[in-house]
């Protein structure tokens, strides 16, 4: 559809425009061809997919038409379609995303579920939380929101980064606008506002000699700095986590790092003798690495 020929007749409803352009995507090759139509044609439409399907004969105007075949066209470049909304959803939420940041996956929600069992283990009443690498802030936010009460610091490299995140606090409203941002490289300087009870983080942890394997919607889209550790070393971010925490955590705190699906032997090892376990995820791979410092 949004390659169409001169002579091929354009799309006049709502119907026929999901029709072309989910057949637009699949000679793409766009492996969601038929869910990624309904979301982009609904959001050229300014509906939802329900109130989409509930008007196919829907008339398509000027405006609609072009939106739509610029938002398909994208798509078939591959670019993501979280960016092309702008939007995400992440536990229940809908968090605002755009190039600067990562698009939340659902197996870091793994990461929420294990932060609000921790806190409910140790009946705290008002938590300390510090989120490494906060991105958009979907683990920030969420965990000021999942657990009342809490104090929640979110730290990030990236200045464009921070503003999404501030700007998803300002839209979630109530303890969201609570969190402290900060532009800093790691944790440490958000010590003033420590001991923490809980460091939280989803770092950095593609391999950069694995990028030539990425789906091109993952490395020609999304943030290298958010993306990829530092050459040759997968694992720094555990490892530099490890030594922050011990500086960071109150007695008794824990750390709770997502980890790359072959990451769970070598962060335990790092962990060296700290009380350390790996979580895995839905699909059963090593996902997250919880440590308690003693």
């Amino acid at each position: 559809m949004a390659s169409a020929s001169a002579s091929e007749p354009l799309p006049r409803t709502a119907g026929e425009m999901l029709r072309m352009g989910r057949e637009f995507l699949a000679r793409k090759g766009v492996a969601e061809a038929r869910l990624d139509a309904e979301l982009l044609v609904a959001h050229a439409l300014g509906c939802d997919r329900l109130h989409l399907f509930l008007d196919l004969e829907r008339p398509l105007t000027a405006d609609e038409l072009a939106r739509g075949r610029e938002l398909l066209a994208r798509r078939g470049k591959r670019e993501p379609v979280a960016y092309l909304t702008g939007n995400r959803e992440f536990y229940g939420r809908v968090f605002h995303v755009n190039a600067s940041v990562l698009i939340p996956r659902s197996e870091t929600e793994l990461l929420v579920d294990l932060a609000r069992a921790s806190v409910r283990e140790r009946a705290l009443a008002a938590p300390r939380i510090l989120d490494v690498g906060t991105g958009s802030g979907v683990l920030a936010l969420t965990l000021a929101l999942e657990l009342p009460g809490s104090r929640v610091t979110a730290v990030d490299l990236s200045a464009a980064a921070l503003t999404v995140a501030r700007a998803n606090a300002e839209r979630l409203g109530g303890a969201a606008r609570e969190v402290v941002f900060l532009e800093a490289d790691g944790g440490l300087p958000a010590r003033s506002s420590g001991p923490f009870d809980l460091l939280v983080s989803n770092p950095p942890y593609v391999a950069r000699e694995v990028q030539g394997s990425l789906s091109p919607e993952v490395r020609d889209h999304e943030p290298a700095l958010a993306l990829f550790a530092p050459a040759g070393d997968p694992h720094h971010w555990v490892r530099r986590l490890l030594a922050e925490a011990d500086e960071l955590l109150a007695p008794g705190g824990v750390l709770l790092v997502e980890l790359g699906h072959d990451q769970g032997d070598e962060a335990l090892r790092l962990a060296g003798d700290r009380p350390a376990r790996v979580h895995r995820d839905l699909a059963r791979l090593p996902r997250v690495l919880e440590v308690r410092r003693p």
